[in-house]
C-alpha cells in the first residue's frame, strides 16, 4: 500500500529469527535443524500439511490396544455377522435391512429401492455402522487416537460410499439416459475448468457474480485507520440520533470479516446500523510472507486496542460495546482481561458470537491437532512465512466431506447441477492465510495448551483473568457447530463472574449466527446469570430454558439499548482529522480484496 497509516501501531520489539521456535533442539546445531525443517516442509506441502506421524500413531495405539482384547473383538465379529445379515435382508427387500442415519440424504432418490442399487446400499451402511463401532475408544488407548481413528475411517468410508460411483449411483443412471450422457459431458468440462481454477489460482466463479462493496460487504462507510495489520471501517448512520456508545465489531482473522456484511437482507452490520448504533468493524489484512513474525499480542494491540482507542476518540469519549466473533471473541476476550487487571472500564459491555475462551472442548478441530502436528504445520510455515488460505479451507471440509467435498462433487460434476450462486458461498471461496508466529502461538497457547482459563495466558508479561472482567457480557452459541461447540462457548460462564446472558440459537457456525428477523425456522434460548448465582452445567441450563421462535437479533439489540446511555444524540462525525482519523477511503477499504 502507498498511503502511510494514520495512526502508527505501537513499536513491536524485534521478534528472534525464528519465533516459534527460537533455538534449536538440545544438540542439534542451527544447520541441522535447519535442514530438518526444510525436509519436513517438503513433506508437509506434499501431505497437504497432515503429518504421517500423527494419523499412524493414532492406528497403532488403536490397533494394538485392540489386539489385546480379545472380548471387544469378539463383539466386533458379532456386529459384522449381524450386520452382514441385515444387509442381505435389505438387499432383498425384506424387514430388517439398515437405514440411513438421521440427516443422511445421500440415499433419498427412490432408485436406491431397486436392485441392485439397493444392495450397494446396504452393503455401504453396514460397513459405515461397522467401522463406527470398531474405532471406539479401547480400554487404555487416548482417547484423541480412538477420535483420529475414527475420524480418518469415516473419510475412507464416505469416498468408498456407491453415491459417489456413477455407475452406482441410480439418480446419475437416470440422468444419464434421460440427457443422452450430456450430465457426464457437463460435469468433466467442469471439473477440468475447476482444476485449472486451482492450478492458476483464479479467482473463484462464486466471487465474479458478488462484486465486494456492491452485491456484498456493501453497508456504507468509511476506512478512518489502516496499519499493517488491520484496516477500520466506519459505518455511515442511518437514523438521525443514536446511541451514544459505538459497537466495535472485531471478526476473526481466520476468515474475511463481510461474513457479517453479506447482502443487504442478511447484513448483521447493515441491520445494527439501522438500528440507531455508531459501528465500527475491523477488516484484517491477508497476510503473507512479509507478515510471518506478527504476533498474538500485535493482533490485540494494533487491533482490538487500536480500533478501540479510534471509535473512543471519534465518539468523544463513550465507552465502547465490543463485539467479537468466533476467534474474534477470544482475542477480544483476552483484550477485555487485560483492560479489566489495568482497571480500564472504557467497555460498555462485551459480546462473544461462537467465540471459545476455553479450548478443552474444542470441537472437531482437535482431531488435527497434537505436538506433532502442530511441529509439523510450523515447518511448513516456517519455510513459507503463512499458512495457505487452501490449507485452511481445506481442513474445515474435511470435517463435513460428506456434505461439502462428495455430495458437491455428486451434484456438481455427475448431475450437472452446479449450486446457484449465493452471498455466503461467494464469502466461503474468499479464504485467508496466516502468519506464521500468531498462527504458531495461538495453536500452541490456545488450542493445544488452554492457557487463557488455566491461568498460564500472559499479556506485556503478566497473567490474565477472564474473573477480572466485571463489564456486562452477551454470549451466544450455536446447536450444530462443530468449529466452536456450543458448551465449549458456554464455559464463558464457568470463568468468569459477572453479569452474563448466554444464548443458545439453531444453526451451525455461520448460519446461526447470519439469523435476520424473518429468517424462517429459526428458535434460540435465553438465560441471565447475575453475578451472586451459581454456576449451571450446560445441559442442565438447556433444559431449563425454553426455544422461543425467531431470531436473536432483536433480543441482542434490546440488551444493548438496555445497556447504553437513556440519550440518544446526533450522530458522531465521520472520522476525526484532528486526531489522525480522517476518512482514508469509502467501504469496505482495500485489505478485502487481497488474495
Amino acid at each position: 500500500m502507498t498511503e502511510q497509516p494514520r495512526i502508527r501501531p505501537a513499536t513491536v520489539p524485534t521478534p528472534p529469527a525464528d519465533p516459534a521456535r527460537p533455538a534449536p533442539p538440545h544438540g542439534l546445531t542451527a544447520g541441522a535443524d535447519t535442514l530438518d525443517r526444510a525436509v519436513r516442509a517438503a513433506a508437509g506441502r506434499a501431505t497437504f500439511g497432515v503429518s504421517s506421524f500423527a494419523a499412524l500413531s493414532a492406528w497403532s495405539d488403536w490397533a494394538m490396544h485392540l489386539a489385546r482384547s480379545p472380548g471387544r473383538q469378539m463383539q466386533l465379529a458379532e456386529r459384522a455377522w449381524r450386520n452382514g445379515l441385515a444387509a442381505t435382508l435389505g438387499a432383498f427387500g425384506l424387514p430388517g435391512g439398515l437405514t440411513p442415519r438421521k440427516g443422511d440424504h445421500r440415499f433419498d432418490h427412490p432408485g436406491w429401492a431397486l436392485p441392485p442399487f439397493r444392495a450397494a446400499q446396504q452393503a455401504h451402511l453396514a460397513t459405515e455402522d461397522f467401522w463406527c463401532e470398531a474405532t471406539r475408544e479401547v480400554r487404555g488407548m487416548r482417547r484423541r487416537s480412538a477420535d483420529r481413528v475414527g475420524f480418518m475411517a469415516g473419510q475412507i468410508v464416505n469416498a468408498l460410499s456407491p453415491s459417489n460411483l456413477p455407475l452406482a449411483n441410480p439418480e446419475v443412471v437416470e440422468a444419464t439416459l434421460k440427457t443422452g450422457g450430456a450430465n457426464l459431458r457437463n460435469g468433466t468440462a467442469r471439473l477440468l475448468h475447476d482444476i485449472h481454477d486451482e492450478l492458476t489460482d483464479s479467482r473463484p466463479a462464486a466471487l465474479a457474480q458478488f462484486e465486494i462493496g456492491r452485491d456484498i460487504a456493501a453497508t456504507p462507510g468509511k476506512v478512518i485507520l489502516r496499519n499493517d495489520l488491520m484496516e477500520l471501517i466506519q459505518y455511515s448512520p442511518q437514523t438521525g440520533t443514536v446511541h451514544p456508545e459505538p459497537v466495535l465489531i472485531v471478526p476473526a482473522w481466520i476468515m474475511k470479516y463481510y461474513i457479517l456484511d453479506l447482502s443487504a437482507r442478511n447484513s448483521f452490520i447493515g441491520h445494527l446500523v439501522a438500528q440507531g448504533h455508531t459501528v465500527f468493524a475491523i477488516s484484517w489484512v491477508n497476510p503473507d510472507e512479509r507478515h510471518r513474525d506478527l504476533s498474538l499480542d500485535d493482533y490485540r494491540r494494533m487491533g482490538v486496542m487500536q480500533a478501540l482507542d479510534a471509535a473512543a476518540t471519534i465518539c468523544g469519549g463513550a465507552r465502547v460495546h465490543a463485539c467479537g466473533y468466533c476467534l474474534g471473541g477470544t482475542i477480544l476476550a483476552i483484550a477485555a482481561a487485560a483492560m479489566a487487571r489495568e482497571d480500564d472500564d472504557r467497555l460498555a459491555s462485551i459480546t462473544l458470537l461462537a467465540g471459545q475462551t476455553d479450548f478443552t472442548e474444542a470441537g472437531e478441530l482437535m482431531l488435527f491437532l497434537d505436538e506433532s502436528q502442530i511441529a509439523y504445520l510450523e515447518d511448513l510455515m516456517w519455510a513459507r512465512g503463512y499458512l495457505d488460505q487452501n490449507q485452511m479451507a481445506g481442513t474445515f471440509k474435511a470435517l463435513r466431506a460428506r456434505d461439502l467435498v462428495w455430495n458437491q462433487a455428486v451434484q456438481r460434476y455427475l448431475l450437472d447441477r452446479p449450486e446457484p450462486a449465493f452471498d455466503i458461498g461467494a464469502w466461503s471461496a474468499d479464504a485467508t492465510r496466516m502468519p506464521y508466529r500468531m498462527h504458531s502461538e495461538y495453536l500452541r497457547g490456545l488450542f493445544l495448551e488452554n492457557r487463557l482459563t488455566a491461568g498460564r495466558f500472559a499479556v506485556d508479561g503478566r497473567v490474565v483473568a477472564l474473573k477480572d472482567i466485571t463489564a456486562p457480557m452477551f454470549v451466544l452459541g450455536t446447536e450444530t457447530d462443530y468449529i466452536a461447540p456450543w458448551r465449549s462457548v458456554y464455559k464463558a460462564a464457568l470463568f468468569t463472574e459477572n453479569d452474563l446472558t448466554f444464548v443458545l440459537t439453531n444453526g451451525g457456525h455461520n448460519a446461526g449466527i447470519l439469523s435476520e428477523p424473518g429468517h424462517r425456522n429459526r428458535h434460540f434460548r435465553v438465560g441471565h446469570r447475575t453475578p451472586e448465582k451459581r454456576y449451571m452445567d450446560p445441559d442442565t441450563w438447556c433444559a431449563r430454558h425454553q426455544a422461543r421462535p425467531g431470531s436473536w437479533w432483536p433480543l441482542w439489540w434490546d440488551w444493548l439499548a438496555g445497556h447504553s446511555g437513556a440519550d440518544r444524540a446526533a450522530p458522531p462525525p465521520m472520522g476525526a482529522p484532528d486526531a489522525g482519523l480522517a476518512p482514508l477511503c469509502d467501504a469496505p477499504g482495500t485489505y478485502i480484496l487481497q488474495r
